[in-house]
This record gives structure tokens, C-alpha cells and sequence, in this order.
């Protein structure tokens, strides 16, 4: 789709708007640009409704083929739906959904499944008349007389704090507002704990409220660094509450007896720079999980009445081969959630025999999550499965009989016939030799005559492992004949923790470059051309986005950046900004001119040139409290301004919503419709 630049590009009055300079380490910073961070000022938001003006009328003549894609998707799925229940107590809860209603409704019976349903929540009610709205906390009480929710009208990811008496139907007198999403019960069913944020959206308070009191809360823990976030949770026994202070890199946990929920919380290992850590109870010992002298992380116990780290013994060692993802407690049993080779496992250990045992899974890739088990004394663990091909399904697993029980494959209507689909792995080689994976899925029959659509994705950051799960959306592409691709760049965990230490601080452009390395594998080995290959990247995955189209435009035909992290350097430097300090931990210290120079030399924003860039969609949310609206709006203007071609370059930015784009069913497809059709034109597909 080729379209001249109109109005927009050149005439709207940015040269009139003043220009931010400012030095640092010697360098004259100019951002001509700087003015729209001011949403107060009517120019921003003009800019903006203009830019959406301005991708509608590009995007006019895809509309049929839009509402055609969204009716394809949404045909695919069973819009009246049941989720698994899960036990609690003598509850069984879940979720439902009903055909032309955008949101969930939370239920539960009480003694067995056949009894009378009560409704909790009915979100389609609580969002009647709202552009956005996003469930957060829900909690019920111990009893389970009295349910704790919070809601977000905006998109921000400030909540709401209310609680509702499940007898009387009856809402206690208070609300508590700017909370966020962690949130416990003490066993007292009155008592309860929950955080608030600050200015830059983060979560730096706990306090201590009693359900139905109007004494002011307790204020009970102040976490006064910048680069740490605070959450409270309880354990899966009930016996502990654990708060958790965590930067990128450091963690604190500070715990407190559940029955004594006006106690003081006592710290189990004060913050060590570099020492992460995570708790787990049982019985009479904590489980801890550290990468204390451990870079892939082990496991470790100690005794509940003296769990200081010089009685800390060895229960997993550290294996250099091994990630050790996680651990969850059961009365007679410790699950251990590991990835090897860039596949997840799953080992269930009998802590009464010793025995330990993996549970197999029936591909070679593939994701297996826990699920809902609120219950400790239970020899059933619940887990959802799921691959490329294979649809979300959860499964009951007896960890003494190693029987399992599928409860629910997530229905895919229409006929889907997975044995009509492939995957494979493949490597592909970075410059410095190191081999990437990359997991590919197609329809059976596709040939490599290197003229294929493909869609290649990635993240690379944070050291989150990008997921090979199904999502009957694709189906919209595979279906047409699209090669789908995943890239587990450096920067993610797929590979252990090294494999995300080797693509973060002064290692980042591994991250971009490992990304550029897989597009180069795809052509060379005929699945697709420059002329045919699509990227698609979200928040940090956008960042990859513009730092791959600065480096190598040349190499993909078009590129979709949802809510970019684009504008590197400046975010980072202004810690008035959520996330900023804490992400000091992950690119860096802009303030250390090393950092600041690195940083700034593949910053997608920084690094806009004066040449050709494919086609490119970039998303924003105004009320984003991750990635701020300014930076997409930002790159869009600067690349408007510098970029040579005539292809399509489109902003789109939800006003009503926030880091996740739309909240309902129905309008998050219709935002993957658009993206689809804007893919659709670029590849000539019908």
C-alpha cells in the first residue's frame, strides 16, 4: 500500500512549539518534539486525534476486509464459555462468558457442582457506559463471606478498592482508591493488606485496613528506593503473609504470621545488590529460591523459627544447564518449574519418599503454566498446557498416581484440524556465532520459494521467555498462507539466565542483532523475502521494532510497534517517569556516560535517519502508565519529518485505555482485525 504523505506530515505547526535542550556528559540534547508530553496542552491532543484522523482515512478502504477478518476470528470462538472450576473450601468458583457480552462473569456454588449458582461479579454491568474497564484485585476473605475487588476505569492501572459482603450483598462504606493489583487476607477474615502508588505508578506503600472500620489505615512499610516495587501476597498453606520487595535485580521478602495479621513483618534475608530471592512455605520450613552464588538459580531451606541464611541448606543445587523457574508447596508434595534447552519442564517431588518424578509432555515445544490451586492439602495439581498447535488446555494431574485428567481444551470452532499445521525449530547464526532458536508454525504444504508472507515476532527483554502458545487468531494468517515465527533473541530467559545477562546492559544489541540474524536465517533458507517478511513487537518489543528498522530497514516489508519503547535515553533519565530508577537494572545508568553513549547509539528515537523505512503501524494508549502515549507520538513525527520513502507510516492511539489496548473481548479483536489488515495490504493478500 503506497500513500503519499498528506497534511499531516508536513504542515501541522511543530516548528511553532518550542524545543527542549538540555547537556548532558557534554552532549547537546535537542528534542524538538519534548512539547508533547504536555496532554494538558490542546496542540498534544489535536496532534493526536489528527494522527488517528489521518490512519483512518489511510485504512478507509480496508474496512469491509476488516469487519470480514473480525467476524473470521470471532467465529472461532465459543463466545458462551465455561471455565474449569477450581476448588476452595466447600466453593467451587469460575469464570463464564455469554455470546455478546464483552466481559467475564465471576461465579461460585457452594457444596458441589450441581448446586445453585451465585453470581459474584458481573463485569458487563460494571462496565456498562465505560470506554475501559479492567478487573484487578479479587479476593475472597478466608470464610469467603466477603469479596475484596478493585477496578480501573482508565487504562492507567490505578484501582479502586472496595469490598462486598457475598451474604447481604451489601458494599462496606469504604473505598480505597489508587491501589494496585497485590492484595491479602489475614486468617482473621477482617484484616486485610494492600499497596498504593506513588506519582510514577509505583506500588511503595503496604498498608493495613480492617474491613468495614473508618480508622484510618495503617501505614505499615514505606519503600523509599525508587528502583523497588512492593507486593503482598499469602501462601498457598495460609500460614504466612509475604511482603516482597523487589528491583530488577535484588529481592526482599519479609513475612508475617497469617493468624497474627496486626504483628510486625520480620525480614527472612535483608536486600543484597544482585541476590534475588522467592519464599515458598511448608509446615516447619521455608523453601527459597536464590540465585545467590547460583546464576540459574537453586533451591534452599531453613526453619521457620530461625531462617537466617547461615541455617539455609541445599535442597536443589544450582545446574549450569538448568533454569529453575519457580517452586509451589502442597501438603506431601514441592513442584519445581525448570527450562532446559529452551523447553519447559516440570518435576513433582514426594516429600515423604523422596521420589521425584518429571511429568512428560506429549511435543518437543511447547508451554505448561500452573494453574488455579488454592487448595494445599491436595495431591492434584491443575496446569494449562499449550504449543503452537495445540489449544489452551487444562489438565488435573494426581501427583501420586502421575494420572492426568484433561478438564477443558479451549474449543476453536469452526473445524480446526491441528494435523493440518507444522512447526519446527530452527537456528538461526548471531555475529558473534551464538545459535538463536527460532520456533516456527505453517500450514502443511507451504514450500519455500522464498515468496511466502512472514510474520516474525519477538521481545528479548527483561529475561521473559517469549511463549510458543496457540491463539486461534493466527489461523487467520496461517490459513492464507503465512509463515509464523517466533525469535527467542537474547534479552529473554529461553535459554537460562545467561542467555538474558547476554542481552541486557552493554549486551543489548545482541538482542537486535540476534533478531536481524533469524529475519537473515528465514530469507537464506527460502521461507520468505525481504518483499514478504512482516515484524511485530510490543512495549519492549517495540523498542526491538525500532531499533531493527534503524539498523537494517532494508531487511522487512513492514513492521507493527505496539506501545514502543522508543524514546530509550530521556525516559530513562527522568525518574519522575514510572518504571525509570527500576529500569536502571536493565539498560542502565544513563547518568554514567558509558551507559548514556551505549544507550543513545540504538535508542530507536535517537537514531532516526534521513532514509528509506518499510510500512509501519505504531500504537499508543494516552492513558499508558508503562510506555508514556509521547514516545510512539514522538518517533511518528520524527520519522514523518526525516524518512525519505512514500510507505505508509500510521499512529494509532486508543484515548481511552492504557498499556493493553482495549479491555473487551470484542474490541481487542477488532484491534488485531486492523493490524491484520494493515499486514494484508502490505503483503497483497486478499
Amino acid at each position: 500500500m503506497q500513500v503519499p504523505e498528506i497534511a499531516i506530515a508536513k504542515t501541522f505547526p511543530i516548528a511553532e512549539k518550542r524545543h527542549h535542550v538540555h547537556m548532558i556528559h557534554g552532549d547537546e540534547r535537542v528534542d524538538p518534539y519534548f512539547w508533547m508530553r504536555d496532554r494538558t496542552d490542546p496542540a498534544t491532543i489535536a496532534y493526536l486525534k489528527d494522527e488517528n484522523a489521518y490512519t483512518e482515512a489511510v485504512l478507509k478502504p480496508t474496512e469491509d476486509l476488516q469487519k470480514a477478518l473480525y467476524q473470521e476470528m470471532l467465529a472461532r470462538i465459543q463466545e458462551t464459555d465455561l471455565s474449569v472450576p477450581y476448588r476452595k473450601g466447600n466453593y467451587w468458583y469460575y469464570t463464564r462468558t455469554e455470546e455478546g457480552k464483552a466481559y467475564p462473569i465471576h461465579c461460585r456454588k457452594q457444596g458441589s457442582l450441581d448446586g445453585k449458582e451465585e453470581v459474584l461479579l458481573d463485569q458487563n454491568q460494571m462496565a456498562e457506559g465505560l470506554e475501559y474497564f479492567a478487573l484487578g484485585i479479587f479476593s475472597v476473605s478466608p470464610n469467603q463471606r466477603i469479596l475484596a475487588y478493585a477496578v480501573d476505569t482508565s487504562g492507567a492501572e490505578r484501582f479502586t478498592l472496595r469490598f462486598l459482603d457475598l451474604e447481604t450483598r451489601e458494599h462496606f462504606p469504604e473505598t480505597v482508591s489508587d491501589v494496585y493489583y497485590s492484595f491479602a487476607w489475614g486468617n482473621d477474615n477482617r484484616t486485610v493488606f494492600y499497596t498504593q502508588v506513588d506519582e510514577a505508578t509505583r506500588p511503595y506503600k503496604l498498608f493495613r485496613h480492617t474491613v468495614g472500620s473508618s480508622t484510618p489505615d495503617e501505614l505499615v512499610y514505606h519503600e523509599t528506593d525508587d528502583a523497588y516495587f512492593l507486593s503482598i501476597g499469602r501462601t498457598r498453606s495460609e500460614a504466612y503473609l509475604l511482603m516482597h520487595l523487589g528491583s530488577k535485580v535484588t529481592s526482599e521478602v519479609q513475612y508475617l504470621d497469617a493468624n497474627q495479621p496486626t504483628g510486625a513483618f520480620q525480614v527472612l534475608q535483608p536486600r543484597t545488590q544482585g541476590v534475588e530471592y522467592d519464599v515458598e512455605h511448608h509446615s516447619d520450613r521455608f523453601y527459597i529460591l536464590t540465585n545467590q552464588d547460583a546464576i540459574n538459580f537453586k533451591l534452599m531451606q531453613a526453619p521457620v523459627e530461625d531462617p537466617r541464611p547461615e541455617r539455609w541448606e541445599t535442597v536443589v543445587p544450582h545446574r549450569d544447564d538448568v533454569l529453575l523457574e519457580g517452586v509451589s508447596a502442597f501438603i506431601n508434595h514441592l513442584v519445581l518449574y525448570e527450562r532446559e534447552g529452551g523447553i519447559p519442564q516440570v518435576q513433582v517431588c514426594n516429600l515423604t519418599s523422596g521420589e521425584q518424578h518429571p511429568i512428560d509432555f506429549p511435543e518437543s515445544s511447547y508451554e505448561v503454566y500452573e494453574g488455579a490451586n488454592p487448595e494445599f492439602d491436595t495431591p492434584v495439581l491443575r496446569f494449562t498446557y499449550t504449543s503452537l498447535l495445540t489449544p489452551s488446555s487444562v489438565f488435573d494431574y494426581d501427583m501420586n498416581t502421575r494420572e492426568r485428567e484433561l478438564k477443558k481444551e479451549t474449543p476453536v470452532l469452526g473445524g480446526y484440524d491441528k494435523s493440518q499445521y507444522a512447526t519446527e525449530r530452527l537456528h538461526a547464526i548471531a555475529p558473534d556465532g551464538t545459535a538463536v532458536p527460532i520456533s516456527l508454525v505453517y500450514k502443511k504444504g507451504i514450500e519455500k520459494t522464498g515468496n511466502n508472507p512472514l510474520l516474525m515476532e519477538g521481545y528479548g527483554s527483561y529475561g521473559f521467555s517469549y511463549p510458543v502458545s496457540f491463539g486461534s487468531t493466527r489461523l487467520t494468517l496461517l490459513n492464507r498462507g503465512v509463515v509464523m515465527a517466533i525469535a527467542h533473541i537474547r534479552g529473554g530467559s529461553e535459554m537460562g539466565r545467561r542467555w538474558y545477562e547476554d542481552g541486557k546492559f552493554l549486551n543489548k544489541k545482541n538482542t537486535f542483532t540476534d533478531f536481524i540474524a533469524c529475519g537473515e536465517h528465514l530469507i537464506k533458507e527460502g521461507w520468505t523475502s525481504s518483499d514478504h517478511l512482516a515484524i511485530q513487537g510490543g512495549s519492549a518489543g517495540g523498542l526491538l521494532m525500532g531499533a531493527v528498522l534503524n539498523m537494517r530497514p532494508d531487511l522487512v516489508k513492514a513492521a507493527i510497534a505496539h506501545v514502543p519503547f522508543v524514546d530509550v535515553v530521556t525516559t530513562i533519565l527522568d525518574t519522575s517517569l514510572p518504571l525509570s530508577a527500576m529500569e536502571w537494572e536493565e539498560w542502565g545508568n544513563p547518568n554514567d556516560p558509558v551507559y548514556y553513549e551505549y544507550m543513545k547509539s540504538y535508542s530507536p528515537y535517537d537514531n532516526v535517519e534521513a532514509k528509506d523505512y518499510p510500512a509501519l503501524l505504531i500504537t499508543a494508549g494516552l492513558n499508558d502508565p508503562r510506555v508514556s502515549y509521547w514516545e510512539p507520538a514522538k518517533w511518528t513525527a520524527k520519522l514523518r519529518d526525516r524518512k525519505t520513502d512514500t510507505h505508509v507510516l500510521l499512529l494509532k492511539t486508543n484515548m481511552e485505555a492504557g498499556h493493553g489496548g482495549a479491555s473487551g473481548r470484542y474490541e481487542h479483536l477488532k484491534e488485531i482485525a486492523l493490524d491484520y489488515a494493515f499486514l494484508f495490504t502490505q503483503w497483497g493478500l486478499r
